[in-house]
């Protein structure tokens, strides 16, 4: 998975669907962290679990919006549609900021050691609370 927009994709969309597969066992293992807000979870099984955890009331679609690489850092800015799977029709668009620390040292492999995400400034009244 070395194209950069290639893994970004596969990973969003594994995210909107909540079907963990290629994307998720090339990018992480046991030993990365993510850091979402004041959660931090390590390893691809909790990794996947906090997405669940989080995801799984909902119908969120991520788009990709802007991507910069230096080195062994990838920054990627977007934007969320959200909406409660109970009330599909009250729908909001959250930004989001998702910082990768990439290990490349594995051949032919791109791991990530490190993920930071922040999401929002979203105004959530009568929407998802």
């Amino acid at each position: 998975m070395s194209d950069t927009t290639a893994w970004i994709d596969a990973y969003m969309r594994e995210i909107d669907t909540l079907e963990f597969g290629e994307a998720f066992t090339e990018l992480f293992d046991q030993n990365t962290e993510m850091i979402f807000g004041t959660a931090r979870v390590r390893g691809v099984e909790a990794i996947k679990d906090f997405f669940v955890t989080i995801d799984a009331p909902l119908i969120t679609t991520h788009e990709t919006v802007q991507t910069w690489s230096v080195e062994d850092v990838v920054i990627l800015r977007g934007e969320a549609t959200v909406a409660k799977k109970a009330e599909p029709d009250t729908v909001i668009r959250a930004p989001f900021t998702h910082i990768f620390y990439l290990d490349q040292n594995a051949e032919a492999t791109v791991r990530v050691r490190t993920l930071y995400i922040t999401a929002g400034p979203v105004i959530t009244d009568g929407t998802l609370i």
